[in-house]
């Protein structure tokens, strides 16, 4: 379970429609064109005098082996290797995931024609820039192959493609590093995309130290630095989750300071509230309070600047949370109840919730439970309106704990007094169970109570006590 809020891991930016990088037709178009039985038979029989024996085998191959033979004809040998290694991991993917799985169900890669000719296109461009010590222009035709792939489907040919440029771009010397940096960048995504949190840190930093003092901009108009400083920041706080949910309390901080560092360098205020409210929960949880709570006020300064009702709830409850583990309860049930009137003012429904719970529960342990009952019955109604089940049975829980509490209050009452009336009033609560919390011995509307008969003369008239 995360400890610090959720930090969305961003994928690779979107990338140019691929009906823009598609390759132009191949010289050897024509042989592409005749596909099926039927339209080799009708052609064969309007062209039969004029046709070759190369042209014949072209039209009765498969669209692969007509690709991978004109690759070979024009000596792009390591394009045609690379296009069969590919062919050959598709289909070792799909064997190893098994019947049922989502890609045993999809076309293999030689039974796609279009992804056929983007790779057959751009491979043999990248064969032929490399063999000129073109880098750059060789960077380029494998990042349009990382750009024609970049569907869930075809990720595993994306990122190999990430990979290649990478590759590629420690060739490039004349641009600065520019374009090694972007290869970082792309490697730094397709890690954190797969979890690996660390070496995605590492290609980040490399990206960030290769655009310090650059005013290299990407196509928005942000300068390359901002977007490091941007993904240092998110790959942060997401190393100090984990480490947070490891106990490594004292690590987890100095990441996460990091990670504050970053926020304030890209000049972002969001994310510089966010990096502030997570080195509040982890000074929290590392129990040195008093910094927690410097931290979550600079959270919640920020949050007000901003103009961020969400962020200030979720400032008034965290420094709640701090308060109550210093014992300040009256000061913490005070920033609920800011916490509470920004929820309705705004309509934070989930916040709602999260409030009315959290001071159910407060009261709930100082041993008041009729006003327990109240936030809790508050919290219920609020998760009705969200129609999230889940968080309707955990609310109708607290609102059982909360009218047991209060109920047992006077069960124990009448217990403890282990008296004539006390028995008989709890005798007739179990016949009725009528209305627990607010008085379980009340009966009907007559403000009377029918006692159950203990005496052992069956003539004598059964007593009635009066309720004022």
């Amino acid at each position: 379970m995360s400890i610090l809020p959720p930090v969305q891991i961003q994928c690779p930016k979107e990338h140019p429609d691929t009906e823009e990088v598609r390759c132009p037709s191949p010289a050897f178009a024509r042989m592409h064109l005749i596909k099926g039985k039927d339209a080799i038979d009708r052609y064969l029989a309007m062209h039969i005098k004029g046709l070759s024996k190369q042209e014949a085998a072209a039209y009765r191959n498969s669209y692969k082996k007509n690709i991978c033979i004109d690759m070979l004809r024009q000596g792009y040998h390591k394009s045609f290797a690379e296009l069969f290694t590919l062919i050959e991991k598709w289909n070792a993917l799909r064997e190893a995931s098994g019947p049922g799985s989502a890609i045993w169900l999809q076309k293999s890669l030689e039974e796609q024609p279009e992804k056929l000719d983007q790779l057959h296109f751009f491979l043999t461009s990248a064969e032929a820039a490399q063999r000129s010590e073109y880098y750059e222009e060789m960077y380029l035709n494998q990042l349009s192959l990382a750009y024609c792939f970049n569907k869930s489907e075809d990720r595993w040919l994306r990122n190999y493609f990430y990979e290649q440029c990478y590759k590629t771009a420690q060739l490039i010397k004349i641009d600065g590093g520019r374009k090694e940096a972007e290869a970082h960048s792309n490697m730094g995504l397709v890690c954190e995309e797969q979890g690996q949190f660390l070496k995605a840190a590492e290609h980040y930093e490399a990206f960030y130290h290769l655009t310090v003092g650059r005013i290299w901009k990407d196509e928005t108009g942000r300068t390359l630095n901002t977007l490091a400083c941007e993904h240092l920041w998110r790959i942060y706080t997401l190393l100090a989750d984990k480490m947070l949910q490891n106990k490594e309390h004292q690590q987890a901080i100095k990441t996460l300071i990091k990670a504050f560092e970053m926020a304030k360098e890209a000049d972002n205020k969001n994310m510089e509230a966010e990096a502030a409210f997570c080195l509040g929960l982890a000074y929290h949880s590392a129990g040195e309070e008093d910094t927690a709570i410097l931290k979550l006020n600079a959270f919640l300064e920020l949050s007000k600047i901003l103009g961020d009702y969400g962020g200030i709830g979720r400032a008034y409850e965290a420094l709640a949370q701090v308060l109550v583990s210093l014992g300040e309860v009256d000061e913490a049930i005070t920033y609920l109840e800011k916490f509470l009137n920004i929820a309705r003012k705004v309509q934070l429904t989930h916040n709602l919730v999260d409030a009315c719970t959290f001071l159910g529960n407060i009261y709930n342990e100082r041993g008041n439970y009729s006003k327990a009952c109240e936030y809790f019955d508050q919290a219920f109604c609020a998760a009705n309106v969200l129609a999230d089940l889940p968080l309707v049975n955990e609310t109708k829980v607290y609102c059982g704990i909360g009218k047991a509490h209060n109920m047992m209050v006077k069960v124990n009452s009448h217990t403890g007094a282990a008296d004539h009336v006390g028995i008989i009033y709890l005798l007739a609560w179990k016949e009725n169970r009528n209305d627990m919390c607010t008085d379980p011995f009340t009966v009907g509307q007559s403000g009377t109570v029918a006692l159950p008969d203990i005496s052992t003369d069956a003539k004598e008239e059964e007593p009635v006590i009066q309720i004022s």
